[in-house]
């Protein structure tokens, strides 16, 4: 088999590798049953790196093209997979959430229709239970390494004649420069290590940009629904919160604007990519209106992009990528995409308020873990973290089509979801009628564990009921709780 490679093309060497065999599956030149290249042989014909073409078949596996035989190598499918045939008729209704009076601590847990610290734990618990189908939580059965002992082992021996020692508040200076070169060629950002702050996950990072840009009092502009744990933190600290509709395409800008001259808040959080709970990913277009209205309105941006990475379908640039007057704060992660334990996360900080922001990290905790740093470290210079992306990517595009094509199958009328291009949630939107409180409690009384929307919305208002559920189970997992969840629903509608 004869792939070739152009060097210079803006489109990636294992893109191009899929799409040959793509065209020589879809061309019957490769049939059902026939064996590919072994990866060492592809390797070797093609002059690219192994992990490259391993990248490649991955991919093809989750198009449902090919499939890898224990001890054997890979194989063309005797069928494709199914397509998804699923309905994207997601409309919320366009309603605007103002808190004037931000929830006192005792009220919190009223507010939100359960606590994220309740939320968070039941989760867990769900996780330990045998049999328990957890729908719930963001945690992915794929994201565990093979090679984790490996490379651990190895990152700690570089490491070990600083491993009792206090480091920099800011970070180790070889990961900041391995996660600014990330950005820069894969996500566009203008950043150096010196705009990085490598924090205890990407929600440290937000608590440090929350804590120095908004005092209690300030009005804060949310996406609703938007991440009830941004939501928990609003209220702890006083703050008063806007919250305004999502569309497909992202926030109602209309919405935004009129808020932005009544209230002036000081802040507008968005999850711009993959957005928890909906799933969504706003376009390139509504990115730029949003920074427009931020400039207009003098106001900061806080971009969170948890789940940079985990697209199978291509994404806009970020909204800090189109930022030229230092006015967006980003945030990133790897606790989804290596292992949620591990905690390395890093904010994205231009200008002036960079040192600040370094000082207050050195206030709360000194430093990230010196351990953890230099094994997110080693992932990123061995290319096993691109790796595992392109393996995280294939997974969860078979299991989103496991999830929509079982709701298509079991859902009944009048339900409607989104359809994400990557992540790890999708949102339901129910029949106005359903007492979806009554009826989580029935799934979990079955063994089936779902995230109800109410907490998603600020102030627990919710605008219309709503699941979100996690698609990056094993598919047998999914079509069981799919299927009970369905049973039930049916008996309301």
């Amino acid at each position: 088999m004869r792939i070739p490679i152009e060097r210079h093309s803006s489109t990636a060497v294992y893109l191009q590798i899929c799409d040959r065999i793509r065209h020589l599956i879809e061309t019957g030149a490769l049939r059902s049953g026939d064996k590919l290249p072994s990866i060492r042989t592809l390797s070797a014909s093609t002059r690219v790196n192994k992990l490259t073409v391993i990248e490649a078949y991955n991919v093809l596996a989750a198009e449902g093209l090919v499939e890898a035989r224990q001890g054997s190598g890979y194989f063309v499918c005797p069928a494709k997979i199914d397509r998804v045939e699923s309905k994207h008729q997601f409309a919320p209704p366009q309603d605007t959430i103002v808190l004037e009076q931000p929830p006192l601590p005792p009220r919190i847990e009223e507010f939100q229709g359960g606590s994220s610290f309740n939320l968070y734990m039941k989760s867990v618990q769900a996780r330990q239970q045998p049999g328990t189908i957890d729908l719930s939580s963001g945690f992915s059965l794929a994201s565990g390494l093979d090679d984790l002992p490996r490379v651990a082992r190895r990152a700690v021996k570089q490491i070990s004649g600083s491993l009792f020692n206090y480091d920099l508040p800011q970070g180790q200076f070889v990961l900041r420069q391995q996660i600014a070169r990330l950005l820069v060629q894969q996500h566009g950002l203008n950043v150096t290590a010196d705009n990085l702050i490598i924090t205890n996950g990407s929600k440290q990072g937000i608590l440090l940009a929350v804590h120095h840009y908004v005092k209690p009092g300030d009005w804060v502009l949310v996406e609703s629904p938007t991440w009830y744990g941004m939501l928990s933190l609003l209220y702890n600290m006083g703050a008063r919160v806007i919250g305004i509709p999502m569309t497909p395409e992202g926030i109602n800008l209309e919405l935004l604007e009129k808020n932005l001259y009544t209230y002036r808040p000081k802040l507008i959080f968005t999850v711009s990519t993959l957005h928890n709970p909906t799933g969504l990913t706003t376009s390139l277009d509504h990115r730029r209106q949003l920074l427009a209205l931020a400039e207009k309105y003098d106001c900061v941006v806080l971009e969170d992009n948890a789940y940079e990475g985990l697209n199978f379908e291509p994404v806009p640039v970020p909204i800090k990528a189109l930022d030229t007057s230092d006015r967006v704060i980003y945030a990133g992660t790897f606790s989804k995409t290596i292992m949620p334990g591990i905690r390395v996360g890093y904010l994205v900080v231009t200008g002036e308020d960079y040192q600040p922001l370094v000082e207050r990290k050195l206030h709360y905790d000194i430093h990230v873990s010196t351990v953890s740093q230099a094994i997110v470290s080693e992932y990123l210079a061995s290319g096993h973290y691109r790796h595992h992306l392109a393996h995280l990517q294939a997974v969860h595009l078979q299991s989103r089509n496991a999830m929509l094509n079982a709701m298509q199958r079991h859902y009944p009328p009048a339900t409607y979801w989104t359809i994400p291009k990557g992540g790890t949630f999708l949102w339901v939107q129910m029949p106005a009628h359903l007492p979806l409180a009554e009826i989580c409690q029935k799934a979990l009384a079955r063994g089936v564990f779902v995230a109800e929307g109410t907490p998603f919305f600020p102030g627990g208002q919710q605008s219309y009921p709503a699941l979100r559920l996690n698609f990056t189970l094993l598919p047998e997992q999914i079509e069981q709780g799919i299927a009970i969840l369905g049973e039930i629903l049916q008996k309301y509608v």
